[in-house]
Formats: structure tokens, C-alpha cells, sequence
């Protein structure tokens, strides 16, 4: 296609799913869902338009997928308001390290009982597999917050939190192929890739992101400075984050959403003797420029404005990389046992690897069952795949890592998007009522008996 013809095509489907976007929202659709099959009728099992050949483009591809991931980790920083020291943070810490350990252990065992694996092809698949996705995790109707509903919080601090903990099994998986030093002992994986990666990458990320909110937010209320381009804010933080951690071998991943979560704690030091602005007696309201420098709603103004653009950008890369994945499944065809390892992923090892993640937590059997149901699986797991591809491996393993890789991400986007709404939406209308029911009773205390 000539370039002419890309910008038509793109700029009609950006404006057909704004246009249709409120209609998506009456469907048991969501926008993955439509780009994935865009994506399929795109590639070359039907118009041979898109070509992504994950064999021979890995490196361009694993790029794409890592960029979407930032973006998307960053995204889901900037919108949990609740810091990491928090309680409520162990329930998905939990979902995130414990199930995810558990789904690499199961995954493992069937790669090699079923498939026939070698031992580090099946550490390696199953580590591909066992990350949950932030990207498509945007598409439940969940607001997370910063006074979150437990259920919303806990999919989107587990999706944010184990693309970074799947790292260390990954690099497990590739060692014991041969494709990474582990070290005398493992001393070399337990020490840096487990450890430090996972430590130093929220360390590194948690201070950058604290540092630079709260150096803006006082040239803004103190100075008049450092004013407007929050876009360009965003992204430099996403790339200093990464780029540092990276160069200091910690988790890049985590430090990304480390830094979107500490810039979203950063709060305003108001001058002395001052007041917050009143209302806006008007439809325009108070300027940008007023709100970025006022000591009382500095803070506020920086983390609507970068949360705005990277959510446009987050919503960009989601239709770019499923539309890619829609293209890529022509590369992955279909093999003995595929589809009994997908429904066993999704319908079994997930729930089982929740169960054993929430032992003894507060969670109802109904929320148990959600959670153990939407472990959605998509750019994560792609960008690892890619990831792998890259060491260069043997083609009988590459193959089946492929296949059963797209072939669970793509029966994750259906499956999971088919019944996001109306599962959702159940639960929280229950929740809200529970809740209500509740409430006389929190604001009166017990009824006394009569005399």
C-alpha cells in the first residue's frame, strides 16, 4: 500500500471508532476485540496487507510491543492512587509474585508432560504465558482510582506489577536453554534478575517519579517556571525511568510504573496564608496557566494533564499492537493439542494459580471467581515471545512458542472481551447494592431493640 492509502485507512478507523464508540460501549465488544480482527483480515491469510512476520521482523516488532507496554505501565501508575506502602497493595503483590509463580510452575509441567518440552522451553512458555496485561486489562469498565473497588484494583495492580515479575522466569527459561548465564549455582538469576531487578526497578523508578513531580510542581507554584508541555513531561519521565534502570540492569518495566505511581502521589506544599481558588462562575473556568502555578492545585493540574495525553497515547498503542497481533496469527498456524492447552490455560491453571494466590485473603467466592477469570493475556506475553525469538533458538521450539503464545492471547482477547461488560457490570451492581445495604448501618450504628 502507498502511503496515500495507510493514511486513508488509518485515518478512517480512527474516526469510525470514535464514531462507534459509544455503540461499542452497548455491545459485548470491545475496541481489542475489533482490532484483532482487522488485524486478522489484514494479514496475510487474507489481504496480505500486513506482514509481521514475528521470524523475521523480532527485533522492530519487539520494540513496538516494549513501547506499548511503557506506555501502558505509566498509564496504569498515574491512575491508582493508593502508594505502594499501603495494605491494599498485598492482595495484588500476591496475585502478581505468588499466582504468577504458580502459573510458571503448572504452565511448565504440562509444557512438558503434554508437549514434550525440554525443561527450559517449558520454564521459558510458561513465563511468556503467566504475565497478566495491562494494556487490554484498560478495556474492563473498572475504575481503579485513588479509593478503589477491590476487584478493579486488584486486576490492574496485578497487570501493572508482573510484566515486570515475569522477567526473572523468563531469563530462567533462557538459561536453562543456554541462551543466558545463571551463574555457579544460579547465584548470577537469584541475585540479578530476581532480586535486584525487581527491587532496584521500583526503587529507581519510585524516586525518579517523586523527584521530578515534586521539582515541577515547586518550579510551577513557586517560580512560574517549567509551564505547560506536560506531554513531553510523561514521556521523558517513561524514558528516563527505563533508560536508567535498564542501564543499571533493574527491571524497566517496573520502574516505569513505579514512576507513574510516585508522580501521581506528588502533592502541593501551598504557601503560607494562602487559599485554594474558588469555583469558576463560568463554563470556561479558571486557565491552565492559573491552576499550573497556584501552590494549592499544582500537583493536581500536572497529573490531569500527563494522565490526559498518555491515555490518548495508551489507546493509540493498544490499536496498534493487537492490530499487529491480528496479522501475526497467519504465522502461527495450528498445532496438535493448541487448542486443549488454551482452554486449559484459561479455564484451569488461571483459576488454580488464584486460588492458591488468595489463601486466607478476604476476597468473596464471587470475586475469587473474577479475578480467576479475567487473567487477561496479550502485549506482555507477545513482547516476551519476541524477546525469546531473539536469542535465536531452535525451530522446533520456536514454533510451538509461537503458536500456543498468539494463539492464547488471541482466544484471551475474544474470550475475556466478550464477557467483560456484562460480568463487570453485574458484579459492580451487586457490589453497589451490597454497599448500600451496608451503609444505614455504618452512619446510624445498630438498631436498638424496643422497650
Amino acid at each position: 500500500m502507498s502511503l496515500a492509502s495507510w493514511s486513508l485507512f488509518v485515518g478512517a478507523l480512527l474516526v469510525t471508532m470514535v464514531l462507534a464508540g459509544t455503540l461499542l460501549g452497548r455491545l459485548p465488544l470491545t475496541g481489542a476485540m475489533v482490532y484483532l480482527g482487522l488485524g486478522a483480515l489484514l494479514g496475510p491469510a487474507a489481504l496480505d496487507v500486513l506482514r509481521p512476520d514475528p521470524y523475521r521482523y523480532t527485533e522492530e516488532l519487539q520494540l513496538l510491543t516494549e513501547v506499548g507496554l511503557l506506555i501502558s505501565l505509566f498509564a496504569v501508575g498515574l491512575r491508582l492512587g493508593v502508594p505502594l506502602r499501603d495494605p491494599r497493595w498485598w492482595l495484588p503483590m500476591r496475585l502478581a509474585f505468588v499466582s504468577m509463580t504458580a502459573m510458571v510452575a503448572m504452565v511448565a509441567a504440562l509444557g512438558v508432560w503434554l508437549l514434550q518440552l525440554p525443561l527450559g522451553a517449558a520454564v521459558l512458555l510458561g513465563a511468556i504465558l503467566a504475565p497478566t496485561d495491562p494494556v487490554l486489562a484498560a478495556d474492563l469498565p473498572v475504575d481503579a482510582g485513588s479509593d478503589p473497588e477491590r476487584l478493579g484494583f486488584c486486576l490492574a495492580g496485578e497487570g501493572a506489577l508482573n510484566d515486570g515479575a515475569a522477567f526473572p522466569f523468563v531469563m530462567l527459561g533462557l538459561g536453562l536453554l543456554g541462551a543466558h548465564e545463571l551463574g555457579p549455582g544460579g547465584s548470577m538469576w537469584w541475585g540479578l534478575d530476581l532480586i535486584w531487578a525487581t527491587v532496584g526497578g521500583v526503587a529507581i523508578g519510585g524516586l525518579l517519579g517523586s523527584a521530578t513531580g515534586q521539582l515541577v510542581v515547586f518550579l510551577r507554584s513557586r517560580h512560574g517556571e517549567a509551564v505547560g508541555l506536560d506531554v513531553f513531561l510523561g514521556l521523558g519521565l517513561v524514558g528516563m525511568s527505563y533508560g536508567i534502570a535498564q542501564l543499571c540492569l533493574a527491571s524497566g518495566f517496573l520502574a516505569v510504573f513505579a514512576a507513574g505511581l510516585a508522580l501521581q502521589r506528588v502533592r502541593d506544599v501551598p504557601r503560607p496564608h494562602s487559599r485554594p481558588l474558588p469555583a469558576a462562575h463560568d463554563s470556561q473556568g479558571h486557565t491552565y496557566a492559573t491552576l499550573a502555578t497556584h501552590s494549592h492545585h499544582a500537583s493536581a493540574t500536572m497529573r490531569d494533564s500527563v494522565q490526559g495525553f498518555n491515555e490518548q497515547f495508551e489507546k493509540l498503542a493498544e490499536l496498534t499492537l493487537v492490530l499487529l497481533v491480528g496479522a501475526m496469527m497467519a504465522y502461527a498456524p495450528a498445532l496438535p493439542g493448541t487448542v486443549l492447552f488454551v482452554a486449559l490455560m484459561l479455564l484451569v491453571l488461571r483459576p488454580i494459580s488464584v486460588a492458591v494466590a488468595t489463601v486466607g485473603s478476604s476476597l468473596s467466592l464471587s470475586q475469587r471467581a473474577m479475578v480467576g477469570w479475567f487473567g487477561i493475556r496479550g502485549i506482555g506475553s507477545v513482547f516476551y515471545l519476541l524477546l525469546a525469538l531473539h536469542q535465536g533458538l531452535g525451530t522446533p521450539v520456536t514454533d510451538v512458542l509461537v503458536t500456543l503464545t498468539l494463539w492464547t492471547v488471541a482466544a484471551s482477547i475474544v474470550a475475556h472481551g466478550v464477557t467483560a461488560q456484562p460480568l463487570m457490570q453485574r458484579y459492580l451492581a451487586t457490589h453497589k447494592q451490597r454497599r448500600n445495604k451496608a451503609r444505614p448501618t455504618l452512619l446510624h450504628g445498630p438498631k436498638k431493640p424496643p422497650h
